[in-house]
């Protein structure tokens, strides 16, 4: 039985987060559990951080809850995979200038920055849907594979005025283009991030969710 656990940090999108989780796993005995204390995800087998909101607000919430250091144990000592949803992803870099200078988890180094306009007609934010290109091959992305034609055009749906600049473009599992080129999802190990909402993203948001699930 897998038990997810999907982090409350005080501004996530829970709600749909949890249905489309739930969605996915249908009638199982997997089990589904929003949690806001890090007592709450000792057990759990599979963590979603979702974030809505600024990357200050949602790091604040973390280490109100105490969670920061359990999450370091949970994730990086033991392995249990980890999805973090937008701002959530967000939270993995080193820093980020949103508001100021903050520091992030440094899961996976690199610097959250603003978009840049670099055309008259681009809005920040940049929402909606955009297609992805896939950089990176790896158990993830083959089994993503198995349930989605990666070859041919797939769209995901964004929200977002910040983005992300790894140090090392390797962890980078997906970008869109958007002016400019965004990292859309980033992949290393056991963690993974996307910067565009998979609970928002149809069919194919329902497949990824559920190629996260599995993971072991």
């Amino acid at each position: 039985m897998k038990r997810i656990s999907i982090i409350d940090c005080g501004s996530g999108n829970i709600r749909s987060v949890y249905n489309a989780v739930a969605k996915v796993i249908g009638p199982s005995k997997h089990k589904i559990t929003v949690v806001s204390d890090k007592k709450d995800i000792e057990n759990s087998t599979h963590i979603i951080l979702p974030g809505v909101g600024s990357f200050k607000t949602c790091y604040d919430g973390l280490e109100k809850t105490g969670m920061l250091a359990f999450l370091e144990k949970k994730v990086i000592e033991s392995c249990t995979p980890f999805l973090g949803i937008c701002v959530g992803m967000q939270l993995l870099a080193t820093r980020s200038y949103e508001k100021g200078v903050h520091v992030g988890l440094n899961w996976i180094p690199g610097e959250v920055k603003k978009i840049l306009n670099t055309k008259e007609n681009l809005k920040i934010p940049h929402m909606g849907w955009n297609k992805l290109k896939f950089l990176k091959e790896n158990n993830f992305i083959k089994n993503l594979g198995k349930k989605e034609n990666l070859n041919k055009d797939v769209s995901a749906y964004f929200i977002h005025s910040y983005k992300m600049v790894l140090e090392n473009n390797s962890n980078i599992g997906a970008s869109t283009e958007y002016g400019q080129k965004i990292t859309a999802m980033i992949l290393r190990d056991n963690i993974i991030g996307t910067q565009f909402h998979p609970e928002k993203s149809h069919n194919f948001g329902l497949n990824f969710l559920s190629t996260f699930i599995e993971m072991s």
